[in-house]
């Protein structure tokens, strides 16, 4: 119980520190449908679903040993977010600042290509999976069983669907989408910015070799 307790705080903490997938799930939710932001929400679970099961089979092992591997999802990780940024900065170079408030438009809201960007975002972050074989290594031990082990991934799968579910329904808020419609311009420049940046970070963080 101690175990999933230091695990569960753990979790927490790294997900109340913003990232890409705050920034995907805020704007969304802000922006576009309840039924596409829950959508998206999924999406970034199942991603930490898929990056926590690689940990607890030994993704960190293999990256260990093949350097190359690891370069290569960070690159094309790295493109995915860096593709992401420009298409929201274009989106919002295009915008006119004179421009009376857009009107957000959920009618062609797709809460499949959500769940498919959110998806994306987070195994766009092949950090994520070092991040979770080292907690996994750090506080679960030899003594631990299977059962266990897939309890702990249960958990932090279900902790991020939660922590996600909140940040949507707060940025779904009739206020936060008012706040959105009248700085879109610069909403999404900025989210762009911070997309490309992590994006660069990745591809130009690391070295190989």
């Amino acid at each position: 119980m101690n175990t999933f307790l230091t695990i569960a705080i753990v979790q927490l903490v790294a997900l109340v520190t913003p990232g890409p997938d705050f920034f995907f799930v805020s704007q969304l939710a802000a922006s576009r449908s309840r039924r596409e932001a829950a959508a998206g929400v999924v999406g970034i679970a199942l991603g930490v679903a898929v990056w926590a099961a690689l940990a607890l089979l030994g993704l960190q092992l293999l990256l260990h040993r093949l350097a190359w591997l690891e370069r290569g999802i960070a690159i094309a990780g790295g493109a995915y977010l860096c593709w992401m940024g420009i298409q929201m900065l274009r989106a919002s170079w295009k915008a006119k600042p004179d421009a009376a408030p857009p009107v957000v438009d959920v009618r062609d809201s797709s809460p499949g290509r959500a769940l498919l960007r959110g998806l994306l975002t987070n195994l766009a972050n092949p950090k994520a999976a070092i991040y979770f074989a080292s907690i996994f290594s750090a506080f679960i031990g030899e003594g631990v069983d299977a059962a266990a082990r897939w309890g702990l991934w249960a958990m932090v799968t279900a902790e991020t669907a939660l922590w996600f579910g909140v940040v949507a329904a707060i940025f779904a808020l009739p206020a936060m989408r008012r706040g959105y419609v009248r700085a879109s311009r610069w909403i999404d420049g900025g989210a762009g910015a911070i997309f490309t940046l992590f994006g660069l970070h990745l591809i130009l963080g690391r070295r190989a070799g």
